[in-house]
């Protein structure tokens, strides 16, 4: 937590979020309790929802802000403003030259994911979940992590296994591998 502190001063938080305008003239948004609710409230756990990001920021923030005020400010800009976060964390803890020998063979460094996306009920005919009364689809993305490109992109229903959208082949060749648990 120091250390995210310390990358992530509420000084830097604030005054970057003005530069992009993510943040009104009034500050009824508070930076710091967003930013921190949304990296230690929301991205962890099981059940993420918007409504639990915006109770978790209420319960840290001092001003509480309405569903609507809240919904209002999830916007293009809020979202280049994380993903600059993310790349200043990046550059911040990236370590150049550190990369060992074993690694350096690899042509390239691949991840290959999946995530699930529940569906209204009315399409589980075309994307099977796996409870009933549920529809979800599953995303399974190929990502080329050295050249920084989406190799491949898939979707399924929920049911259907990461490891049957992933085709093994010579392909593979010199190219390290990443996955999760799935």
């Amino acid at each position: 937590m120091r250390r995210l502190t310390t990358l992530f001063p509420s000084e830097f938080l604030e005054e970057h979020a003005e530069e992009l305008g993510v943040v009104e003239r009034d500050r009824t948004l508070q930076i710091p309790a967003f930013v921190w609710a949304f990296v230690f409230g929301f991205a962890a756990g099981e059940g993420r929802t918007l409504a639990g990001f915006r109770r978790c920021y209420n319960s840290t923030a001092d001003e509480t802000i309405s569903p609507g005020g809240f919904y209002q400010r999830l916007t293009p800009t809020l979202a280049e403003y994380l993903r600059d976060l993310v790349e200043r964390g990046l550059d911040e803890v990236a370590v150049p030259n550190a990369v060992d020998a074993d690694i350096d063979r690899f042509r390239d460094v691949m991840i290959a994911d999946g995530t699930v996306f529940r569906l209204h009920e009315f399409l589980s005919g075309q994307f099977e979940a796996r409870h009933e009364e549920q529809a979800g689809a599953k995303l399974h993305l190929l990502h080329n992590a050295t050249e920084q490109t989406i190799e491949q992109l898939d979707t399924a229903n929920e049911k259907t296994h990461d490891s049957t959208l992933f085709k093994t082949g010579p392909w593979l060749e010199n190219r390290l591998m990443l996955f999760d648990l799935a």
